[in-house]
Parts: structure tokens; C-alpha cells; sequence
């Protein structure tokens, strides 16, 4: 399956919220990495049919979305960043509707909820309702409901927000387990939580496309710009106002840095390999020399 994406772009009155967005995506994991406001969640919208686009055109194997209409969110599982719930309903009688949405076979939707709750450790609490879940559970209710009927598109939003360590690991393996034949575009401004699943990096900057590529293609845009450095406590505040800084860690009496930076910060600085998360950094958070 092939989903282009095709020069899209949304206008809300004077604001361009994306901008000539254009991608062809194939089966695997594609982290959508930005910063918040950056168009990511509009992005998405769109692809999940929520939001019309003002430009630009989404097709699948050379067919627009519009002309495929049900045929097309038959392909979809969506899991916005808020999405709501009947208070009042418990998660099975919630999954269920979902499933009758979907046109999924009652008998079949009940043995594939028995299966999601299980995975998203839900099973003690399907019976209880909603409105009395943590803002983790609710979450893992919306995962739950997002891979329902199989969808051979899956759209996550923030999919990893409110989950604790252990659920973000068992989540994060079952995306990858399941991408073999599907297109799971996950949205996300944690570097961590794709860099070790994703197949392709798209970043995203007030509205537009400004680089993509796999993991090891976007980290070399970084590579050559990561520092460590060990200064005095008394030089902490310059370097900071001076430089991004990445980490601090304080070791006895000196202050140790991670620094992204065009220039060697200073003499006896040491380049390291970058990760994600100074990617993110170099492309987003504003310095003076960079």
C-alpha cells in the first residue's frame, strides 16, 4: 500500500497551519517529530479525514481519499491527542460501539476487545466506568479503540502521553511487531520514544516538511555538533545564555554539559554521537550561534 501525500496544506482565516506538505509513505513506522504548534496534530487530521485540507490532495495506491470516501476510513485506525469518552460507559461497552462504527462482526469485535484489553492491561477494569479511569487508562482505552478492525493506516497522536515506562516499552514493540503491512505515522515531540522504532524521521517546523530521512540520516544532520563539556559551577549561567545545552550533570565540583553547538564551545570540549533528542534541539530550540 502507498499513501501519497500531496503538496497539502491547511489555512485556518490568516493562519497556514501546515504548508505544501508532500510524502509518499509505504508499510513501516514514520515518527513525526516537532515541537508543539508545529502542525503535527492538523497533519493528521487531515490524513484521518477529520479535517478537510485546503490544498494539495491524500491518496492511497493512486486513489484520491474523497472519491474512496467510506472506503478509505475503512482503512483507518485514528487515536487523536484528546479524545473523548462517555463517562459513564465502561471501556467494553465503548470498544463495542467502536466496532459497530467500524462494521466490525459483533463476535468477532468481542473476541478482538478480549485481546486489546488484555494487551493494554485493561482487562481487571472493562467493566468499570471511564469516567473513573487515571488519565493513563483512558489512554490506553484509546489505543485500544485505535487498533480495533486491523486498520492498515494507523494515525497516532502523542500515543505515549500519561503511560508509565513499562506500557511505553510494550506499546512501542507492538508498533513494531505490527508495521510489517501496515502505515503507522506517530506523532510525537519526545525524541526517545521513536528513535528505536521508526523507519523514517519526518520534522516538522511551523507547518512545513524541513528535513526526513531514516534515524541514522536525520542524526547525521546533527553529527559534528554534539559536545561534552566540563566546566565550574561559576561558568554555569554563561554557557547556558551562550549555548543550547542538552544535559547537565554535576560531578563534585565541576558541572558536566551536553552542548549543541556549530563551534567547539571551548578548548577542551569533546565531540559525542548524537541522538534524537539533539536533533530536536539543533532544529528547535533558539541559541545564538546556531
Amino acid at each position: 500500500m502507498e499513501l501519497v501525500l500531496n503538496e497539502i496544506s491547511k489555512k485556518f482565516k490568516d493562519k497556514l497551519a501546515v504548508n505544501n506538505f508532500s510524502m509518499t509513505l509505504t508499510s513501516g513506522v514514520y515518527g513525526l517529530l516537532g515541537p508543539n504548534g508545529s502542525g503535527k496534530t492538523t497533519l493528521m487530521r487531515m490524513i484521518a479525514d477529520v479535517m478537510p485540507e485546503t490544498e494539495g490532495s491524500i491518496k492511497v495506491d493512486g486513489v484520491d481519499k474523497r472519491t474512496m470516501d467510506g472506503e478509505y476510513r475503512a482503512l483507518l485506525g485514528y487515536l487523536p491527542q484528546d479524545i473523548g469518552f462517555y463517562k459513564n460507559w465502561s471501556a467494553d461497552k465503548f470498544l463495542l460501539y467502536v466496532a459497530a462504527l467500524k462494521g466490525i462482526d459483533k463476535k468477532e469485535a468481542k473476541r478482538k476487545i478480549d485481546d486489546l484489553l488484555e494487551f493494554v492491561n485493561l482487562t481487571q477494569d472493562r467493566k468499570r466506568k471511564i469516567g473513573k479511569y487515571s488519565g493513563g487508562m483512558k489512554q490506553r482505552l484509546g489505543i485500544a479503540q485505535a487498533l480495533l478492525g486491523d486498520p492498515k493506516i494507523l494515525i497516532l497522536d502523542e500515543p505515549t502521553a500519561g503511560l508509565d515506562p513499562n506500557e511505553r516499552i510494550r506499546f512501542k514493540n507492538l508498533l513494531s511487531s505490527i508495521s510489517k503491512d501496515k502505515i503507522i505515522l506517530f506523532s510525537t515531540h519526545i525524541a526517545s520514544d521513536i528513535e528505536f522504532i521508526a523507519n523514517h524521521i519526518l520534522i516538522m517546523k511551523e507547518g512545513q516538511l524541513i528535513d526526513h530521512g531514516s534515524v541514522q540520516d536525520v542524526l547525521g544532520n546533527a553529527k559534528g555538533k554534539v559536545w561534552h563539556c566540563k566546566i565550574d559551577e561559576s561558568q554555569l549561567f554563561d554557557f547556558e545564555n551562550k549555548f543550547k545545552v542538552a544535559n547537565i550533570l554535576r560531578e563534585e565540583d565541576k558541572v558536566l554539559l551536553r552542548i549543541i553547538s556549530n563551534e567547539k564551545p571551548m578548548e577542551d570540549a569533546q565531540l559525542q554521537e548524537p541522538n534524537l533528542e539533539d536533533v530536536f534541539l539543533h532544529y528547535f530550540n533558539e541559541k545564538s550561534n546556531i
